[in-house]
């Protein structure tokens, strides 16, 4: 018979799983007057932080195979949003770039997501977000090195 500790590390991943789903959702839900569809937002939100990123990368991150996220890209780029541009070390590569022109969009964004995420973490004290991005961190280390040892 498992304990709870073992039940707990047994479920844990489906529970992430679980609240990230439910957190993507709400986030849809309230970005759709915005015209913002989940893989719109995720990529401009990935470029917020790594503007410049090469396409590969950034498809990688954003957790979709790379002809997903051209799709996204060409829809982010017809509306003036985002822009592409040859790398210099690598002219097989591109590089995406945030244009001034989704700065407004990316304000209202972030206002809508910072609501959320205050929603979503309310009852924690800062300490307590302070230790689950510390062992979220922890985690992901993990993660990486496990998958860098895989490729």
């Amino acid at each position: 018979m498992l304990t709870n500790l073992e039940v707990a590390m047994k479920t844990l991943g489906m529970a992430l799983a679980c609240l990230v789903r439910q957190w993507r959702w709400l986030n849809d839900e309230r970005l759709k007057p915005l015209g913002l569809t989940q893989s719109r937002w995720i990529t401009l939100t990935h470029l917020k932080y790594e503007d410049g990123i090469q396409q590969h990368q950034l498809a990688r991150r954003v957790g979709v195979e790379s002809p997903s996220l051209v799709r996204t890209l060409d829809g982010l780029e017809q509306l003036g949003l985002v822009e592409r541009r040859v790398c210099a070390d690598d002219r097989r590569g591109k590089r995406v770039y945030l244009t001034p022109a989704v700065r407004p969009l990316m304000d209202e964004m972030d206002a809508v997501l910072d609501q959320t995420r205050q929603q979503v973490l309310a009852g924690l004290s800062e300490q307590e977000i302070k230790e689950f991005n510390r062992m979220v961190a922890h985690i992901n280390q993990n993660l990486n090195g496990i998958c860098d040892h895989k490729e």
